[in-house]
């Protein structure tokens, strides 16, 4: 990541997105989703990436409402590091509609993360993209320690990661004794110098561990809008990890409040044109991960 502060501009309105172009199914989840609140409330960090984003709970229920879309997993996002205050408040107001993600500090205690699963979390966030410049076995340990925090909550673990650093950690990723998500399909840029070949042996390492993927945030990889290219990497996804493959919108799409949500959630339709299986990851495999009910 660069210095450049993005600006964050306002959201779309719900009324205008894209209507899904298939049938959404019963229970249906976003898993990705961030939420902001008042700056006055919700202290940012000294130095975040972007400007406060156009992301209160308001608008989160409009867009998905729109969408058609039961239930939504808050992610911690980094513009709030570890103060948990703003996803733990949401959490609050949306109910069992909701599950979170959270951020914490590895001094955390094990009341503070009981606190937060009683309110609705059920996984930790780990930013390696803030610790990329670790040596891998440095990382590979904040993993492992991370994940045996968890174990006893039944919580799962979420990386936010470059590419390069997943396929340098691809050896150790069968040793993890919890789930685990990589977000953004792996998160695989070729302006990065990473290839097929690397994403394909991720995805290899992935069917015999108890790693998930997350089909989330295509203008994250194909930068140029060319989303045709993505689909051969979402079906290599979806034929490994079927039973352990979710969507998300990544809404509010920083800093592009305008996104078109339901154009996303469209690209379902022509990557996974099989009800059955789109309905799976859309809906069951989520209701499993994050421990919802229909």
């Amino acid at each position: 990541m660069n210095n450049e502060i993005l600006q964050s501009v306002p959201m779309r309105d719900a009324a205008t997105l894209t209507r899904p172009g298939f049938v959404m199914p019963a229970g249906a989840c976003d898993s990705h989703v961030h939420v902001f609140g008042r700056e006055a409330r919700y202290p940012r960090v000294p130095k975040p990436h972007y400007t406060l984003p156009d992301g209160a709970p308001a608008l989160l229920h409009g867009m998905t409402r729109a969408l058609g879309i039961e239930h939504f997993a808050i992610v911690q996002p980094s513009f709030y590091g570890t103060d948990n205050r703003c996803m733990l408040d949401a959490l609050d107001e949306f109910g069992p509609r909701a599950r979170g993600v959270a951020m914490v500090d590895d001094d955390i205690d094990d009341a503070a993360l009981d606190a937060m699963h009683a309110r609705g979390v059920r996984a930790l966030r780990l930013d390696l993209f803030l610790r990329a410049a670790w040596p891998i076995a440095e990382i590979a340990a904040y993993i492992q320690r991370s994940a045996a925090r968890v174990r006893r909550l039944g919580w799962h673990i979420q990386f936010y990661t470059p590419g390069r650093v997943i396929r340098d950690l691809a050896p150790m990723l069968a040793e993890i004794e919890t789930d685990f998500v990589i977000d953004h399909m792996g998160y695989m840029l070729e302006s990065d110098g990473l290839t097929r070949a690397d994403f394909d042996r991720l995805i290899d390492v992935l069917a015999n561990s108890r790693g998930w993927m997350k089909l989330s945030g295509p203008y994250r990889l194909a930068k140029d809008g060319n989303f045709a290219r993505l689909k051969p990497y979402a079906r290599a996804i979806v034929d490994a990890l079927g039973e352990r493959t979710v969507w998300g919108s990544d809404w509010p799409h920083i800093p592009n409040g305008q996104m078109d949500t339901g154009s996303l959630l469209n690209l379902l339709a022509d990557w996974v044109p099989d009800a059955a299986e789109r309905d799976r990851i859309l809906a069951a495999n989520p209701q499993r991960l994050y421990g919802l009910s229909q």
